[in-house]
């Protein structure tokens, strides 16, 4: 059985995609078949997989949204769609995601398109990870509508631990409304450090605000430039450089949340 995943926050800069690559990279170590959905106009996952140019690419998600919003032809296979790389399969985004939010507001069904695209292709993975745009648009909302559990990244700032409320909020309105099946996956602080007492304070903030409702991982992401440093050269930390201490973060987070979350979603089921 696969499990899909988004990776939500409406705040940019709190290592959503980081968080994506990495653990993308960890559960291929680990023997799942993965599948990673670029759901950001950014593009920014697309880049650290190393696909260039994702602007001149003949099909990216935009391409298979609209496919389905103006139901003129069938999806493409997944050869035309999904690209590999290190063992990963890939639906790359470009600029043209933009778009997608006008698009989607006239469209049928409107909060279940990515749905509709994710059920035709998932029997084939164990895990399908969504890296959404730091927004709460139509796009975010058609993420939650797809996915099984939800994965929230948060740095140890005050803006980010504030902007949880709203985010939990719209979360369980979407339960109420739209995906009755949604669950947590959990919180994860990232770009932690232990050595500031405001990181100590955010964490134990979070905890007591929110860890009696929804897992608040005790793994935590430290800070670390490399990480940026494997982003750039379209790497994953762990793969760059494997014993880096935010390396050793994403395979303890990933080794706690396959042990924590995911006991009903075994390997090739």
């Amino acid at each position: 059985m696969c499990k899909v995943i988004g990776i939500i926050n409406q705040k940019g800069g709190v290592a959503k995609t980081s968080t994506c690559r990495n653990l993308a990279t960890v559960l291929k170590d680990e023997g799942y078949k993965v599948l990673v959905v670029d759901c950001d106009n950014q593009a920014s996952l697309t880049d650290c997989f190393g696909i260039e140019d994702p602007d001149e690419l003949e099909i990216s998600l935009y391409d298979l949204m609209m496919t389905v919003i103006l139901e003129k032809d069938d999806l493409p296979s997944k050869e035309k769609c999904i690209i590999t790389k290190e063992n990963v399969d890939v639906i790359p985004a470009n600029t043209l995601l933009s778009d997608i939010d006008i698009n989607l507001v006239s469209a049928m069904s409107r909060e279940y398109v990515l749905k509709t695209i994710i059920e035709e292709i998932k029997e084939d993975y164990d895990y399908v990870l969504l890296d959404s745009m730091p927004s709460l648009g139509l796009m975010t909302l058609n993420v939650l509508a797809c996915s099984d559990t939800v994965l929230i990244p948060v740095t140890p700032e005050y803006l980010s631990a504030k902007g949880l409320e709203l985010l939990l909020k719209t979360i369980f309105k979407i339960k109420k409304r739209i995906n009755k099946n949604i669950g947590f996956e959990g919180i994860l602080l990232t770009m932690f450090d232990e050595r500031t007492n405001l990181s100590r304070e955010i964490e134990n903030m979070i905890r007591e605000s929110y860890g009696m409702h929804i897992k608040v991982f005790d793994t935590r992401i430290p800070r670390s430039v490399k990480v940026g440093e494997a982003n750039a050269r379209s790497k994953s930390i762990v793969e760059y450089m494997p014993n880096n201490k935010a390396a050793i973060g994403y395979k303890n987070f990933t080794s706690e949340l396959l042990s924590t979350g995911s006991d009903s979603y075994e390997r090739g089921n």
